[in-house]
């Protein structure tokens, strides 16, 4: 098994042939708007994989997807020949959730923003169902009483 180190230094140096490649152009057409998020090495440094995203609908998804899938072999060989490991690892290309995940979070936080923004209005508007102070507070003496009175001791 390889030093963590090592494979994170390996991952770096995929990402940037990969993106390089990738930013160069490839002679596909499919092959759309494609960022490399983050590439993963294991730990005998034999396989890695790639997280991708892609800007566009999901047919330019797609066949991003099948040209990475296609120009995997051209990939790895320009991986091969600028890495000083002994052996090239195996590529594979995954499509990163990132995005979609990203859009679901800010979904969810306009929802709660909108339901905040509902229970502040409906709060403004909202009186006591009660007395506006509902716990019982001592009540003042004059000065001509006391504490104890006689009448109420009788009862």
């Amino acid at each position: 098994m390889a030093d963590p180190q090592r494979a994170r230094k390996l991952a770096d140096r995929i990402k940037e042939i990969v993106a390089r490649r990738l930013d160069k152009g490839l002679r596909d057409p499919r092959l759309g708007f494609v960022t490399i998020t983050d590439v993963r090495v294991t730990g005998d440094l034999q396989h890695a994989s790639i997280f991708y995203t892609v800007y566009g609908t999901d047919e330019e998804r797609r066949d991003s997807a099948l040209a990475l899938k296609a120009a995997t072999g051209m990939l790895r060989s320009e991986v091969g020949r600028n890495i000083t490991a002994r052996l090239t690892p195996t590529l594979e290309f995954i499509a990163d959730a990132i995005p979609e995940n990203a859009q679901h979070i800010e979904d969810l936080l306009r929802e709660a923003r909108e339901r905040d923004a509902e229970t502040t209005a409906l709060a403004a508007g909202a009186q006591y169902a009660g007395d506006a102070d509902p716990y019982v507070t001592p009540r003042d003496l004059d000065e001509g009483e006391d504490e104890f009175d006689e009448e109420s001791a009788a009862r």
